[in-house]
């Protein structure tokens, strides 16, 4: 079913609304985006057939203008209480601006007695009075904002910039999804060679889209892939691939080449909900992603699920990242074994780490390379990344290992791994790990530049450490056998946890 076609409105900061498309055939006739005022809010009517969640009424505005309803749509996390999983209804709230915007967030729950906007680096203050939250943005973000402490029943607010360049309806290469509820035939979109696909916001699409055995594509847009659609975005055996600005479950990559995820947002809520993996893919960015998975948020692995080939060149940047299971970065458990693969140029900047829940110590580490089916992974950057007090888990866990579940051997070896600018502040950190398989499979190289352990520096010349020491043992990192040449330094000036 297909809801009415209701044009978002755009304010200009002066009280004056000017109707949508009117800017945009004025930007097609002047052939450029400077049309659009200095400041401008872009919110969307709710598509008939879309599920809300009125546990939150969110609104928004410039200057001294009307308030905006920004419609608040249901989504589904995962909370594993005990060893059961268990679906909880959450909500997620989109509006486009440029300038600033005042937002302003009701509770209808109840009294609110706590109140907190994530991730907690953005330093974003509110005031709260009564059961409402009010608040300034000066630049797009992805926030999860969050009452009573509750984190299963938070407001996920995605604050895009407004949209340039959109395509035109009637270009043949364009499938246009406008405002409204979309079932596609058989649930599936299915995207040729040179199309774009656009999902325009208010729009919610009712089924996958599938990118495969295709080049030169883009899935783009400010609209909504369901949340009851598993695996909502599927890019296989592809060349030259964007996606951006789209909210979905998953969004995976394999065997594919030259392909950028750009503010994208992955929800899941079922069981292996990974949010964005990769599998035998090169030259993969993220970049300004959002994952909330009920399973792995990104992952890097070799041969897997059809797939053939090692991985590299694979950047995941100012992104945000909250495992309600399993790792928030996973790297290196799955290849070929009998044709030994290489996971090699993965770097990870610029990134928060909201939470990381793993009950199963096989299976932890916010940051972890386990390396299996003689993989051998070597030159990985973790810089500038902010840990915030996760539930359950470790740190930071590399191991060459043999999980007889998913691996067919253990890892060649790990090689050439920075953590710079790495913090975490909290309590609940179990003890990380960096430990080899024997004299022939060892982790080398590892090197750690400024990380902070509740605002403490940790360096091998550190104040207060015993000579006796390891200086993993003043950061709850075990260093096992089979490893060689771990360092913890320091350099002048390099602290920028704070600033994006």
């Amino acid at each position: 079913m297909v809801g009415l076609y209701l044009q978002p409105e755009i304010n200009n900061g002066n009280g004056m609304k000017i109707r949508h498309w009117l800017l945009m055939a004025f930007m097609v006739m002047t052939g450029s985006a400077a049309c659009y005022a200095s400041s401008s809010l872009v919110t969307y009517a709710v598509p008939e057939g879309a599920e809300l969640n009125d546990d939150f009424t969110v609104q928004a505005r410039q200057g001294d203008g009307e308030w905006r309803n920004v419609p608040s749509y249901l989504v589904c996390v995962d909370e594993v209480r005990g060893t059961q999983h268990c679906v909880e209804k959450a909500s997620m709230a989109t509006f486009d601006f440029s300038g600033k915007v005042e937002v302003k967030v009701t509770y209808n729950k109840g009294a609110v007695d706590s109140a907190r906007i994530r991730p907690l680096s953005y330093g974003i203050p509110f005031q709260l009075k009564g059961k409402e939250l009010t608040f300034t943005l000066d630049r797009p973000c992805n926030l999860s904002v969050e009452v009573n402490g509750d984190i299963f029943h938070n407001l996920h607010l995605f604050a895009n910039p407004v949209e340039v360049d959109v395509p035109r309806k009637k270009d043949r290469n364009v499938v246009y999804f406008g405002p409204g509820y979309h079932t596609p035939k058989n649930g599936v979109v299915k995207v040729e060679s040179g199309q774009t696909v656009y999902l325009a916001g208010g729009a919610v699409l009712n089924g996958r889209v599938l990118i495969e055995g295709v080049q030169d594509v883009k899935l783009i847009g400010r609209g909504i892939i369901d949340y009851k659609v598993k695996g909502g975005i599927r890019i296989a055996n592809s060349r030259n691939v964007l996606v951006e600005g789209i909210a979905t479950t998953q969004c995976a990559t394999g065997g594919s080449d030259a392909v950028t995820i750009r503010n994208v947002k992955a929800i899941s809520y079922y069981g292996w909900g990974d949010g964005m993996n990769v599998f035998a893919s090169n030259n993969v960015l993220f970049d300004g992603v959002f994952c909330r998975n009920s399973d792995d948020c990104t992952t890097v692995y070799g041969t897997r699920l059809g797939f053939k080939g090692g991985c590299k060149h694979v950047t995941m940047q100012n992104s945000t990242l909250w495992a309600d299971v399993a790792h928030p970065i996973f790297i290196g458990i799955h290849g070929d074994t009998k044709n030994p693969e290489v996971l090699e140029d993965l770097n990870y900047v610029n990134i928060d780490i909201l939470d990381h829940r793993e009950k199963q110590l096989n299976y932890q580490g916010c940051m972890s390379i386990n390396a299996g089916d003689n993989n051998l992974v070597r030159d990985v950057r973790f810089e500038n990344i902010r840990v915030e007090n996760f539930r359950e888990g470790s740190l930071v866990n590399l191991r060459i290992f043999y999980n007889k579940k998913y691996c067919t051997a253990p890892g060649r070896g790990i090689e050439n791994i920075t953590f710079k600018d790495v913090s975490y502040d909290g309590n609940r950190a179990e003890l990380s790990i960096i430990e080899g398989y024997d004299e022939e499979r060892k982790i080398r190289n590892v090197r750690f530049e400024n990380l902070r352990i509740n605002g403490q520096l940790i360096t091998d010349d550190m104040p207060g450490k015993p000579a006796w020491y390891n200086t993993g043992d003043m950061a709850g990192i075990y260093v096992g056998p089979h490893v060689e040449d771990v360092t913890f330094v320091s350099t002048e000036g390099a602290m920028t946890n704070n600033v994006r």
